[in-house]
């Protein structure tokens, strides 16, 4: 479960963390027919992303991946894309992968132009 004590966010961070769970929840819906529920028992400061509805195994991954990213041991958080040290499980690496690549293209062929940046970099 999520540490209650969450270090400080910076604003990249929290927009890191939104799109990784709208990209998990445009996935789920797309490729997993069971029931749908918003995150929950998450800091206040991750709020924001209660809005978002996965199914129970994407709700699971979501929270794991929050926590490697709230618990990440560097000074200063690259993006997890662009990181040298690779805090998630091999496993666990594959599916954000298939989550992003998958997402980020169903996304922008609907017209989300505005994450084509965050795709390419």
């Amino acid at each position: 479960m999520i540490p209650h004590k969450t270090p400080h966010l910076t604003h990249k961070e929290k927009k890191d963390l939104k799109i990784l769970a709208l990209f998990t929840s445009v996935y789920c819906r797309d490729h997993h027919a069971e029931t749908r529920e918003p995150l929950s028992s998450l800091p206040r400061q991750l709020a924001c992303l209660e809005k978002y509805r996965c199914c129970a195994s994407c709700r699971d991954f979501l929270i794991y991946a929050i926590e490697r990213r709230l618990n990440c041991p560097l000074e200063e958080r690259p993006a997890c894309k662009h990181c040298h040290v690779h805090c998630y499980r091999p496993d666990h690496r594959e599916k954000v992968r298939e989550i992003m690549r998958y997402s980020g293209k169903a996304l922008i062929r609907r017209g989300r132009l505005d994450l084509l940046w965050h795709y390419l970099f």
